[in-house]
């Protein structure tokens, strides 16, 4: 049998979503039209918050680093995913193939704990509205985006030096659409059980103690709210974070279906469509989550298109 190690293998092959060229077209002009949007609103979301100083704040300071990991992670998977459906060679480099999974697992890790430094952020603005602007400090919240990429690279850097020491042998076919850790560690020929279990652990310890931070917040804030004794005011303080818990719960509910289930229960097709949501479309769902019910946003969208009314009428 033929064997090669993690130093001369050419490339491998994406199998992609499907054999059918129809289909194959089709998926290109939705994915092509998805990240087009994604980059309008992920970038458009960036340059409102920096444009206006109203929303100079923690809340929209997370938002900014939110949709520029979205930017980021989208960015990573979608081109090459485009470029197959579009091209009858589906191969990917070995090296690209490795850099692809790195920055996926880096960024998603990232994002898994900045939407818990966003769910502390809205935990303190409804429980504790007096000290807030001393507890969400700019100091803070610097440390808690450092934090964020910190843990983003150390589960990245892990997860890569353990599948870096795999050996693979007889098939390069990964059947997927990207690099994902799981399809190519079923390539290798050699005993994958210590890299799964170190993989499990750290990407396991990363989304429960994301899971946890943020349930944790949400029941303090749900159990202030029902504290509340008028219904405006209730209305008012839910608004305020209804939009992060929908962004929240599409995000793990997709990760947590994909990842965190026995290997039995695994299915191609319905793996594949949730990969789909979490790499590709939720990436173009949070700006406009986070825009379309946020009067705040639209009120800025508002004043910046005004100021630039008044200047051109000034010239």
């Amino acid at each position: 049998m033929s064997r090669w190690n993690n130093t001369n293998v050419p490339d491998f092959i994406l199998m992609g979503l499907t054999d059918s060229g129809e289909i194959r077209v089709v998926l290109f002009m939705l994915f092509l039209l998805i990240y087009l949007i994604t980059v309008l609103g992920n970038v458009g979301m960036i340059l409102l918050i920096c444009l206006d100083h109203q929303l100079h704040t923690p809340m929209y300071f997370f938002l900014t680093q939110l949709s520029f990991l979205d930017l980021s992670y989208s960015t990573v998977i979608t081109p090459k995913t485009l470029e197959n459906l579009l091209t009858s060679t589906k191969n990917i480099s070995f090296m690209g193939c490795f850099a692809q999974m790195y920055f996926f697992v880096f960024l998603g890790a990232a994002e898994c704990f900045l939407l818990s430094s966003m769910a502390y952020d809205r935990y303190v603005a409804i429980c504790r509205p007096l000290h807030y602007s001393v507890i969400m400090s700019t100091r803070l919240c610097c440390a808690l985006l450092f934090g964020s990429y910190l843990i983003g690279f150390m589960d990245s850097s892990v997860n890569l030096l353990f599948m870096s020491r795999l050996h693979f042998c007889d098939s390069n076919v990964i059947h997927h659409f990207f690099c994902d850790t799981p399809p190519v560690l079923s390539l290798s020929c050699t005993d994958i059980y210590d890299t799964q279990i170190m993989i499990f652990i750290f990407a396991g310890c990363t989304l429960m103690v994301s899971l946890i931070t943020i349930s944790v917040s949400y029941v303090s804030i749900l159990y202030t709210i029902l504290k509340i004794n008028s219904t405006s005011g209730k209305q008012k303080a839910f608004s305020t974070c209804a939009s992060h818990l929908l962004g929240v719960t599409i995000f793990y509910g997709t990760m947590i279906f994909t990842y965190l289930k026995p290997n039995k229960s695994y299915s191609l097709g319905k793996d594949q469509v949730s990969s789909v949501l979490y790499t590709i479309v939720i990436p173009m769902l949070n700006p406009l989550i986070y825009s379309l019910r946020n009067k705040e946003v639209k009120n800025a969208l508002i004043r910046i298109i005004q100021k630039r009314e008044g200047s051109r009428q000034l010239k």
